[in-house]
């Protein structure tokens, strides 16, 4: 049956904050709120920062069908767009567009990312796990494994990869920080995306004086040709930039301690070398992790029904991945870490057209890191308690501060 009537609380004003906290000991775990409304079915009423009090969506298949369905916008500019935090203005990011722009921009940084092209940096990607792994048995221990190693891995692909120059690392990553926090200022927000478009946008002009072999070289053609502003490309570096360090730094280092917590799973990895078997213990760790943990935003375009709830045109939707990731009806044994699982068929990267587009890098990268760090330092540890290691609980991408390991 298809219900019109709000969803429970809604009425009386109850609608639960979102997001969400976790239940203290369960770090690896949604908050169990997400799970309650899961079980409850339909999708119900949250309330965000300003007030306003989208839908969000908890169950797997009715996630899908959202993410592929036209009248959804992704569109952050439209008027009742569930935004995580206050716009501090700036050039729009692809991702938060609607087709035809959307493919239009997107279609400019695709080739760099397609799965041969990234086959083909796996061997420089292994050479910069395995440095990095020299570095750490050579130095002291205990040692922060997110400062020594999750962060510089992703980063110094991506750097290469752009035409960064790494030596800037300290900068962009703490200007990073600063853009996916929750707990920062809207001024601080700001500064910290004008400081990173003004970065990109410097090196898109030394970028045109001298043309490299990069993406950011690549931009700098399709502003020649018209087709992109300046302003335009620099949002692009801004975002491929970001993603392409911060959301794999958080995997590597959440996805080492998620191991370390389970033995018997970090047991496959380092004792054996069947690379189907890390490629499917990379899927399983995104599935059960979902760094992403702030839900994907979208807009009704159209009345649309969903879990049998009309959800009206004009009023925003909230994806909650992590616990659709969850979802008993599509993984069996959800809460269970199984690294021989099938799990790709997960949402951690979205669904349909908006789906990551730097997803092959991220899981090659996952893949070189998963299969080398644990045989290499077979007595890899955690040097202080799960309860003494800062998470992240208040940035838009979740993981770790500080992980000390030792062997």
């Amino acid at each position: 049956m298809t219900s019109t009537f709000p969803a429970t609380g809604e009425r009386s004003g109850e609608a639960p904050e979102f997001p969400m906290t976790r239940a203290a000991g369960c770090p690896f775990d949604p908050p169990p709120q997400l799970r309650a409304m899961q079980e409850q079915g339909p999708p119900a009423r949250v309330r965000l920062w300003d007030g306003t009090t989208p839908w969000l969506v908890t169950r797997y298949a009715e996630q899908r069908a959202v993410l592929s369905d036209p009248h959804v916008s992704s569109d952050v500019t439209l008027p009742g767009y569930p935004s995580p935090a206050k716009y501090t203005g700036g050039a729009i990011s692809f991702i938060l567009m609607d087709d035809p722009e959307h493919a239009r921009l997107r279609r400019m940084v695709t080739a760099p990312f397609t799965i041969k092209r990234i086959e083909a940096m796996r061997p420089a990607v292994q050479a910069i796990v395995d440095r990095l792994i020299d570095d750490l048995l050579a130095g002291p221990k205990p040692v922060d494994l997110v400062e020594a190693f999750a962060l510089p891995v992703p980063s110094l692909v991506i750097c290469e990869l752009l035409g960064v120059p790494y030596r800037d690392h300290d900068f962009f990553q703490a200007n990073s920080k600063n853009l996916i926090s929750r707990t920062v200022s809207a001024e601080e927000r700001g500064a910290a995306h004008a400081a990173l478009t003004g970065y990109l946008d410097d090196l898109l002009g030394k970028k045109i004086a001298e043309p490299g072999d990069d993406l950011l070289t690549r931009l700098t053609q399709q502003i020649d040709k018209g087709e992109l502003t300046r302003e335009q490309a620099a949002s692009m570096g801004v975002l491929l930039l970001l993603a392409g360090h911060e959301t794999t730094a958080n995997m590597i280092a959440l996805g080492t301690l998620a191991l370390l917590e389970h033995p018997d799973q970090l047991a496959l990895l380092r004792d054996g070398d069947d690379p189907k078997l890390v490629a499917g213990a990379v899927e399983e760790l995104l599935r059960y992790l979902n760094i992403t943990h702030n839900g994907r935003r979208r807009l009704a375009l159209a009345d649309i029904e969903i879990g049998g709830r009309v959800i009206r045109a004009g009023e925003g939707i909230i994806l909650a991945n992590d616990v659709g990731n969850r979802d008993p009806e599509a993984f069996a044994d959800p809460d269970r870490l199984d690294l021989r699982r099938d799990a790709r068929h997960h949402v951690a990267f979205g669904f349909g057209v908006h789906q990551c587009l730097g997803q092959p890098l991220a899981r090659m990268e996952l893949q070189v890191v998963y299969s080398t760090l644990y045989r290499r330092i077979p007595t890899l540890t955690a040097a202080a308690g799960i309860d003494e290691i800062p998470f992240k609980h208040d940035g838009s991408v979740y993981g770790v501060y500080e992980l000390p390991v030792t062997w």
